[in-house]
């Protein structure tokens, strides 16, 4: 393999087009540059640049040449960091639907930074499907029923879905006849719910939400009757703001998944956050 250092005034020369700006750049002399180049040049046997009156320009055979060079000192670069700079803070980029992030995710930030003191999120709310077609972070946590094009997939929550309500509105007797918090989307499922309870339902709908998270602090303020999604109003059941109005539970084969592109490795820090996740929630269903 040629030196490492004929390699670096070739990438800087090639990314700049410039045998003076590669040796301000690596803090060398033009002429030491130049001399890397041409021994470079001798030791491939190949003419990689096409020397100009104003700068220089890559032959064919160099244009071919960079990219596997600029990809071998970015692995290097990637790979010291994460082997030898394990006390550096790093960031990991995720996108999560509102109401996971501030019912699952937001709670477990304290056993976070017990964990992985080291790890930062850049934690970025979804509201609708769509959002996820922007350009965004490697990780996402998507609700669906596992199948995501070009992403793999580890489940995180299975769905059930219950009748949960106020204290105060559960005590008043029949509760079929509360009003209906409804929720846009997936979770609109008050006719299939009753119809698996074999109760007989009513169409006495109240409010409508766009988010789970907003319907339940309704159902908490006493708007009505929500069809709860477990496990996100467990807490809420555990510290009694809310209360079960059925032993009934209707499974869902939808539920939460941590998802990454299929084509691309995660960082180190990307993968420390994924087992820890996966780890917490294996944890919290037993």
């Amino acid at each position: 393999m040629p030196p490492l250092d004929w390699l670096r005034s070739f990438e800087a020369a090639a990314r700049l087009s410039n045998f003076t700006a590669a040796a301000t750049e690596l803090g060398l002399t033009q002429a030491a540059v130049s001399q890397h180049i041409r021994f470079l040049e001798e030791r491939l046997k190949t003419r990689l640049f096409a020397r100009l009156a104003r700068g220089v320009a890559l032959s064919p055979e160099g244009a071919a040449y960079l990219p596997h060079i600029q990809s071998a000192f970015a692995t290097i670069g990637n790979s010291t960091n994460e082997l030898f700079e394990p006390r550096a803070v790093q960031t990991v980029s995720i996108r999560v639907p509102i109401s996971f992030a501030l019912l699952v995710l937001v709670p477990a930030l304290p056993d976070l930074a017990k964990a992985l003191p080291r790890v930062r999120l850049d934690l970025v709310t979804i509201h609708r499907p769509t959002d996820y077609d922007q350009p965004g972070s490697a990780l996402d946590i998507r609700f669906g029923n596992g199948s995501f094009p070009g992403r793999e997939a580890d489940r995180l929550t299975v769905e059930r879905l219950v009748p949960v309500a106020a204290p105060t509105l559960a005590r008043d007797g029949d509760w079929t006849s509360l009003p209906l918090l409804l929720v846009a989307g997936a979770r609109e499922m008050w006719a299939e719910w009753f119809a698996a309870a074999a109760l007989a339902g009513h169409s006495r709908r109240s409010h409508r939400f766009d988010s789970f998270v907003a319907a339940m602090e309704a159902a908490k303020a006493g708007a009505g009757a929500l069809l709860g999604s477990r496990p996100l109003v467990d807490a809420a059941l555990r510290d009694n703001t809310l209360v079960r109005l059925s032993d009934f539970e209707l499974s869902s084969p939808s539920g939460h998944f941590l998802t990454r592109p299929s084509s691309s490795r995660l960082s180190g820090a990307e993968q420390d956050f994924r087992r820890w996740l996966l780890s917490r929630i294996a944890e919290n269903s037993r």
